[in-house]
């Protein structure tokens, strides 16, 4: 058996609901397919853990994600809170961050060794920002990276489909969304998603 968890990045309500600071339809369209992922990983006990975007207001005049782009979810407006939908389950794990990369300046990676995990099913948005940058990092710490592509979203397309393809050549696999939750319902990584990568 392989050593699995799933990731599900910023499914918050600033980029989910209509009404989001930073929403963009291809992000709620995504919903369905990371609850699928979400089921099965409950019923299957892999651990689960939220990267949850999430800035303080008083931190707007040095917080430097919040001075590169625009304002986004901030805790006092209820913009960083996860959606309903993917609300997360008793024993899901729930991480703050005010970064792109869920391993920047967060105890991700030693929660992932603690729980002994090699590989790590990503999903949520955006595709070419934080699940991308979190891709690399987790690569770059020696995990397997596995990427749904219909679980995963960007409202700049092209982008999506470039950060797909580099992460598919040079970070991990990018699979279905049928394809993980067989891994999540099993265990196991089939022996094709292990070969080398491609330069």
């Amino acid at each position: 058996m392989d050593r699995i968890a799933l990731i599900i990045v910023d499914m918050v309500k600033d980029f989910v609901r209509p009404d989001g600071i930073v929403y963009f339809p291809d992000a709620e369209a995504i919903v369905p397919a990371v609850a699928r992922l979400l089921q099965a990983a409950r019923q299957s006990r892999v651990p689960i853990i939220y990267l949850r975007d999430s800035h303080q207001p008083d931190e707007e005049r040095w917080d430097w994600e919040l001075r590169s782009v625009k304002r986004h979810c901030i805790t006092s407006t209820g913009g960083d809170e996860i959606v309903e939908e993917l609300a997360p389950p008793e024993g899901a794990m729930v991480i703050p961050k005010r970064r792109y990369s869920g391993f920047m300046g967060t105890d991700l990676d030693m929660r992932l060794r603690d729980l002994r995990i090699e590989a790590v099913v990503l999903c949520g948005v955006k595709t070419n920002v934080c699940v991308r940058a979190t891709a690399q990092d987790a690569f770059q710490r020696g995990y397997r990276v596995l990427v749904p592509r219909e679980a995963v979203s960007s409202n700049r397309p092209h982008l999506h489909e470039a950060s797909l393809e580099d992460i598919d050549r040079y970070m991990g696999a990018v699979i279905s969304v049928d394809e993980a939750v067989r891994i999540l319902e099993t265990g196991r990584i089939p022996q094709v998603l292990r070969g080398a990568l491609e330069y």
